[in-house]
């Protein structure tokens, strides 16, 4: 892969990371060596790392090589998403407007909250007996 006009950026949602390099081409997708479309088996994932594109008619300008680890399949496509858009700005900065305004710019930094000790998960407990 050449330097020239390769666009890098990072996404993240809860535990996963996504790295995202796009390159002036023909639309084509890969995410860890896969097409995006093998890769992602949800038509709601394959929905969200998409979006970006879509939202700012840019479907087939760029050609994306991702590699993304850690966390699940919606925990993943939100991060591509996320990197895809923060990509987009880099190459074009006159698409902020539209993708700060969907959101999709800002990190989703909701995390699952940790298992306390003597209960459960995170908030359910032991049912309470009074005797």
């Amino acid at each position: 892969m050449s330097t020239e006009n390769v666009y890098y950026a990072t996404g993240r949602r809860k535990t996963s990371a996504a790295r995202v390099f796009l390159k002036t081409g023909s639309g084509k997708m890969t995410i860890n060596g896969k097409p995006a479309d093998e890769y992602m088996d949800t038509p709601s994932g394959r929905a969200a790392v998409t979006q970006p594109f879509h939202l700012t008619d840019t479907k087939n300008k760029f050609d994306a090589y991702i590699t993304v680890r850690g966390g699940g399949t919606t925990g993943q496509a939100d991060a591509i998403r996320h990197g895809i858009s923060r990509a987009l700005v880099t190459a074009d900065e006159a698409l902020r407007g539209e993708l700060k305004k969907a959101g999709l710019l800002r990190r989703d930094s909701r995390m699952v909250e940790r298992k306390k000790y003597g209960q459960h998960k995170a908030r359910k407990s032991t049912q309470f007996s009074k005797r």
